[in-house]
């Protein structure tokens, strides 16, 4: 009991922290949001793809890699935005080997391993690593199809493997067993539900009008009635991720669910125009653990009340997703604080680990910001830039998918 007692005192006292966090100095938004660096955004991000892919840690089979939620997929959203920016006339050397990771490891489905297996891990993670990767390799490979228009027989496939692991049981019916490792926002007891949307992203970004394919459609309205069955449950960044999913898929939710979830992020905008990360990214289900978290790390470090280049950036690049002017005073106040958040020293956007205190200049401690990075450059870049990639063809940015050492 005294315990309990100590973690609610430790609760009201860091939610009158971040209550004051509220009262700084509003900041004047500016009209121009064009005063950041696409060059050393993709610097940054080029050398953490290129940090990433030689880890160890997310060394696989076959001589392939881990595709990581933090890193990796954020990357291959945002770099071919900073091509057509930077007027670079192909892929990057970082793209072209993660595209031909992903391209090796769906060829090679039936006799390549999980991301996570063996004695080390429960048997939960087999199947979790399975369900994960399919989504993800969706996700990229049909990203990159909307840029040319076509979608290829790697992509089908890849969409192959993601529908057959779709799960059936029924509190679960329609998502994807996902990998839960504890750690927010990616990793966590409830990101089966970001999974879900990502599935979502994927059929609605896939060229084609594959999302009207008839033999997906039992597979795809399935997923629509998850999505809308777990929503209100969920913490806001799944429900920003369910918005996100919602511009690619025309009726996945509701009018009014679509105000609600906007309103929703809307009251939790800072003074300052940012978003903190802390309280968006636990379920509302006001259990006394995610009271605890939204304050305190499991190391007992507390929470940053400060706010967040991923948060920032996530919900300003859905928003836009979601139709809403740059003009709109909420967008206006969050574009001009990532304009004016951009690191001078490296090119990225910082963001912190909601699990641990960890060394921002480590490769672990730089995970959110790599993420970070990512959607702020969605976010910042001209209309015709992120909205092309996401709904159509990027003007200028590649003609075909690059060639691959993978197995035919």
């Amino acid at each position: 009991m005294n315990t309990v007692l100590r973690l609610l005192t430790l609760c009201l006292l860091a939610a009158a922290m971040t209550a004051c966090s509220h009262t700084e100095t509003k900041v004047k938004a500016s009209d121009k949001f064009d005063s950041w660096d696409p060059k050393a955004a993709a610097n940054y991000l080029d050398q953490r793809q290129i940090t990433w892919m030689g880890w160890p840690s997310a060394w696989r089979d076959h001589d392939t890699f881990c595709v990581s939620c933090h890193t990796a997929v954020p990357y291959v959203l945002s770099r071919p935005v900073l091509r057509k920016a930077l007027a670079e006339p192909s892929v990057s050397e970082s793209e072209r080997k993660l595209l031909n990771n992903v391209t090796k490891r769906v060829r090679l489905w039936n006799d390549i391993g999980p991301f996570y297996g063996g004695e080390e891990y429960d048997g939960n993670k087999i199947a979790e690593s399975r369900g994960t990767e399919a989504v993800l390799n969706a996700l990229i490979l049909s990203s990159y199809d909307a840029q040319t228009g076509h979608l290829s027989d790697t992509t089908r496939a890849a969409f192959k493997n993601m529908w057959a692991l779709q799960e059936t049981k029924e509190d679960s019916r329609g998502a994807w067993s996902w990998l839960q490792f504890g750690m927010e926002p990616f990793e966590a007891k409830d990101s089966g539900y970001y999974g879900a949307a990502l599935a979502a992203i994927a059929v609605g970004t896939a060229p084609e009008d594959y999302r009207s394919s008839p033999d997906i459609q039992d597979k795809l309205s399935m997923l629509v009635e998850y999505l809308n069955r777990k929503q209100a449950t969920q913490s806001t960044l799944n429900r920003i991720m369910l918005l996100w999913a919602a511009t690619k898929l025309p009726g996945l939710i509701k009018p009014e669910l679509q105000k609600s979830i906007i309103d929703e992020v809307s009251s939790e905008q800072q003074s300052d125009g940012g978003w903190q990360l802390s309280p968006l990214a636990w379920p509302q289900d006001w259990s006394l653990h995610s009271l605890v978290r939204r304050h305190f790390r499991v190391d007992g470090s507390t929470q940053r009340t400060q706010s967040d280049g991923y948060a920032t950036a996530l919900i300003t690049f859905v928003l836009e997703q979601d139709g809403i002017s740059k003009a709109d005073p909420r967008l206006k106040r969050a574009l001009s604080w990532l304009a004016s958040n951009q690191s001078k020293e490296d090119g990225s956007w910082r963001s912190y680990s909601l699990t641990k205190r960890r060394d921002p200049s480590s490769n672990i401690g730089r995970f959110m910001s790599d993420a970070a990075t990512s959607f702020a450059v969605l976010a910042l870049s001209e209309d015709g830039g992120h909205r092309a990639a996401f709904r159509g063809v990027v003007p200028g940015a590649v003609s075909k998918i690059p060639e691959t050492d993978a197995p035919r």
